[in-house]
């Protein structure tokens, strides 16, 4: 897998999406808000991005809402089903570190408070690595789904691990990592911008979105590196 090409690539993927058609630019801007202050039950954004994750060239239109707001849903679902056993982790030690609470309730002593503070950390740790595990399969999964068209495609893991499998795992996991890394410093661009008042957090919306395009055509690019496109 050629990183280079695929980083570049996925950028200049991003600006020809985005540089100079103002009005898909602000749309998106818009979607994303909506989005985020309806807390993903109006998912237009996202069903967006499962539109680039398809591999569609060159960057797909806004149109056909009501099949954004479905594959929307879908990325969601998609992404919580993947989820369900970081939060079944979570649960059974924050229920530890609550019946640990009550045990020592109106204890002064600080170590009596140990067993609690152990359990939450560990479940949280535990979450943490379990959920950085699943992603190199989540990942791969949405853009599954993306590029058939079939939601169980998702969830298809003998063709899943098989076409990561001719990608190269080791290539696979080295792919997200770049992208991760890629997102920690997105993350420390937004967070130096939203320093400047007002103005930064509006550049932060379009980079945001800027930055949604190119993640999403990055996996679909990683994916398609095999020579397989469904």
């Amino acid at each position: 897998m050629d990183y280079g090409s695929l980083i570049s690539g996925s950028f200049g993927y991003a600006k020809d999406a985005l540089w100079g058609k103002w009005g898909r630019w602000v749309i998106l801007v818009v979607l994303s808000l909506i989005q985020v202050f309806t807390l993903f039950l109006v998912p237009l954004y996202n069903g967006y991005i499962v539109r680039v994750l398809s591999g569609r060239r060159p960057a797909p239109d806004i149109d056909e809402w009501g099949r954004l707001f479905v594959d929307g849903w879908k990325w969601n679902i998609i992404n919580l089903i993947y989820m369900i056993p970081v939060l079944l982790i979570l649960a059974y030690f924050g229920g530890l570190a609550v019946l640990s609470a009550i045990g020592v309730q109106g204890a002064t002593d600080p170590a009596a408070w140990a067993p609690a503070v152990a359990a939450a950390l560990s479940g949280i740790l535990l979450a943490v690595l379990v959920a950085i595990l699943i992603s190199f399969v989540s990942l791969f999964a949405v853009v599954r789904f993306a590029h058939t068209g079939r939601f169980g495609e998702a969830f298809n893991f003998g063709e899943i691990f098989a076409h990561i499998g001719r990608i190269g795992w080791g290539s696979w996991i080295l792919a997200v990592i770049i992208l991760a890394l890629i997102g920690l410093v997105y993350s420390v661009l937004v967070g130096l911008l939203a320093n400047i008042p007002v103005l930064g957090w509006i550049i932060s919306l379009f980079i945001g979105v800027a930055f949604g395009i190119f993640h999403a055509r990055y996996l679909a690019g990683a994916y398609e590196s095999s020579g397989e496109l469904g």
